[in-house]
């Protein structure tokens, strides 16, 4: 954008008024919008962080609400419309693309920030139509400038004047293919849609609940505490529940409760550390771990890739019970330091220590020295886009490579470091067969003594079936790995895969 079409103050100048050309609206300038709330300037602002940053929106927003004093419904509205927006960011992209009259990409990105948020509360909040374009149209002229604030108006209106159904007949209508039009509507990149969908069917599922999935993704997910056994039960966590705040019992873990509202923070136990913020499946995956059949001693444990520690937290805990211990490693120092901490509850004694470094080479280090190995791989993390809306739009096929390699080099790692008889769970929080079926395949065909193998897989699904509630029936397909979905089992898409050492 040339220095001519912009003001004193840098903000952008429409081109009639560049030229020196009034134009009026049918608004008496004391009716027009100067500005915006907090709650849009707060979700504008994160929405720029994220773009400008590469920052994260679940640790941009809260601290910046925090700063600003924006509580209660404002902060819950300010949060709607960051998440949202990030979540349904692809879209509405393709619906503004109808309704503007150049490429989005030509546009400044604030500008196209400030329509997704406005296309947001037109199409997706329960905000009166004529609000949502004025104070969208008020926030672009405060944050972009009097020129792009008409062209706000106008676009805003254009995308106001169809239901949202009738925009998402059209954008189907206009796709070239069933998938493609599932990936638009929603509103996740379209390799990513093929891979869920190819996920899907490697499990046994029908490929058809693609659509639910990419629904579930797009809702946000309810927060989700783990009283880690030993250190608080589930009854003395329901207990220290402030006025107002509802915790009811998870579907699946019995360690697991669902916050209904308020700052977690507020329970003691979590405040201390004897319990935490952890996914439901997070917590399955680590209780099948500690259940699995095993033959010979059972004293020593080892999480591979620690951090953040939610895992290892949930570990320690239970080897207390059984007087194991615990070795955290983890690679970078600030996420090894995040470990220690969500481990400070733990008693003396059970974890032996945080270790920084590669776990790539725990396993040449310390052969066969323990007897329940946890490798949570780093991954794309295509299983908790509901959590990190922003990821879908930064990850790239091209990711996978690297990772890959990583997954295989870490798992073989963990079987060597597993003693005979000793388990291995492969976790990832991604369905990707790239990053979970493939990788185990190819690291157990490789791994052979005289010819023969020295690791086999052994049954996820029944030991995730051990841990949960009794009488709940979880839901898995007939392999001898697991699969959690979103859409089925109300989690991030964990997948498990148990392996035992045999040579």
């Amino acid at each position: 954008m040339s220095d001519e079409r912009r003001d004193s103050r840098g903000r952008q100048r429409g081109a009639a008024r560049a030229r020196g050309e009034r134009t009026r609206t049918a608004q008496a300038p004391s009716q027009r919008r100067r500005g915006s709330d907090p709650a849009r300037t707060a979700a504008f602002d994160v929405l720029r962080e994220v773009d400008a940053s590469d920052a994260y929106a679940n640790l941009v927003l809260p601290p910046l609400l925090r700063e600003r004093g924006v509580t209660g419904r404002d902060a819950a509205f300010a949060t709607e419309l960051a998440y949202g927006t990030l979540r349904l960011r692809g879209r509405y992209d393709a619906i503004l693309a109808r309704c503007v009259d150049r490429p989005l990409d030509r546009l400044d990105p604030p500008l196209l920030d400030v329509l997704r948020l406005g296309a947001h509360q037109v199409l997706g909040m329960r905000v009166p139509q004529h609000a949502a374009v004025s104070e969208t149209v008020g926030l672009a002229r405060e944050r972009v400038g009097t020129g792009p604030a008409q062209m706000v108006n106008a676009v805003l209106r254009k995308v106001a004047r169809t239901p949202l159904p009738e925009w998402l007949d059209l954008l189907r209508a206009a796709a070239p293919d069933a998938v493609t039009a599932s990936a638009v509507v929603g509103s996740h990149p379209v390799w990513i849609a093929r891979a869920l969908r190819e996920a899907l069917a490697g499990d046994g599922r029908d490929p058809a609940e693609l659509d639910a999935l990419l629904e579930a993704d797009n809702t946000a997910p309810r927060v989700t505490l783990v009283a880690r056994p030993g250190l608080v039960s589930v009854t003395e966590l329901r207990g220290q529940a402030p006025d107002g705040m509802r915790l009811d019992s998870g579907r699946w873990a019995p360690t697991a409760l669902v916050l209904g509202g308020q700052d977690p923070l507020l329970l003691p136990a979590v405040a201390d550390g004897r319990a935490g913020v952890q996914d439901e499946g997070s917590q399955v995956v680590a209780l099948a771990l500690a259940a699995a059949p095993l033959e010979g001693r059972d004293a020593r444990w080892l999480d591979l890739c620690a951090g953040p520690g939610g895992k290892a937290a949930l570990l320690a805990a239970l080897a207390a019970q059984r007087g194991a211990t615990l070795v955290a490693n983890e690679v970078a120092p600030h996420r090894a330091r995040l470990v220690a901490k969500a481990l400070r509850a733990v008693p003396d004694g059970v974890v032996e220590r945080v270790r920084t470094g590669d776990g790539r080479e725990v396993g040449e280090q310390e052969p066969g020295a323990y007897d329940r190995v946890l490798v949570d791989a780093p991954c794309t993390g295509l299983g908790a886009l509901r959590r990190r809306p922003e990821s879908r739009w930064r990850r790239t096929p091209a990711d996978l490579s690297a990772l890959t390699g990583l997954q295989r080099e870490l798992l073989s790692c963990a079987i060597d470091a597993v003693r005979v008889g000793g388990v291995v769970a492969y976790v990832t929080c991604s369905p990707h067969l790239a990053e979970t079926r493939l990788v185990v395949d190819d690291v157990l065909r490789r791994r052979r003594v005289d010819g023969v193998p020295d690791a086999e897989r052994i049954d996820a699904p029944a030991a995730l079936r051990a841990v949960v509630a009794p009488g709940v029936d979880l839901p898995l397909g007939d392999r001898a790995d697991a699969q959690l979905w979103p859409h089925v089992h109300g989690t991030d898409a964990m997948h498990l895969t148990l392996v035992r050492r045999v040579r």
